[in-house]
């Protein structure tokens, strides 16, 4: 899977996808860490990117649009990264298998 990591998540969360298979940008990556929303959309649009987010803004806009890209939208408190990767890492299979059944919003809480 393809995914594109949101600016208030940490880059570390692209680099484990990489290492365990998955195609994954953070948005530094690609100049996009200080965008607007609507530019992060089209450029997740434009590379078939599932965007991983805290901001629920991209959950309600998925919500009401019926074209774009997938949101893995992360309903989770602040935390060191160690256990947000953590608790990312113990969630991942679910999350995928969502994704491959066809679903565009998928919630970790």
């Amino acid at each position: 899977m393809r995914f594109l990591v949101d600016a208030q998540l940490p880059a570390a969360m692209a680099r484990w996808l990489a290492a365990n298979g998955h195609d994954a940008q953070h948005v530094a990556d690609v100049g996009l860490s200080s965008a607007a929303d609507s530019l992060i959309w089209q450029y997740a649009a434009g590379q078939n990117s599932i965007i991983v987010t805290k901001d629920e803004d991209f959950a309600q806009r998925r919500i009401l649009s019926p074209h774009g890209p997938s949101i893995l939208w992360l309903r989770v408190r602040n935390t060191r990264k160690r256990e947000l990767l953590s608790r990312f890492a113990s969630q991942l299979p679910q999350v995928v298998a969502s994704f491959e059944r066809g679903e565009t919003l998928v919630e970790m809480i």
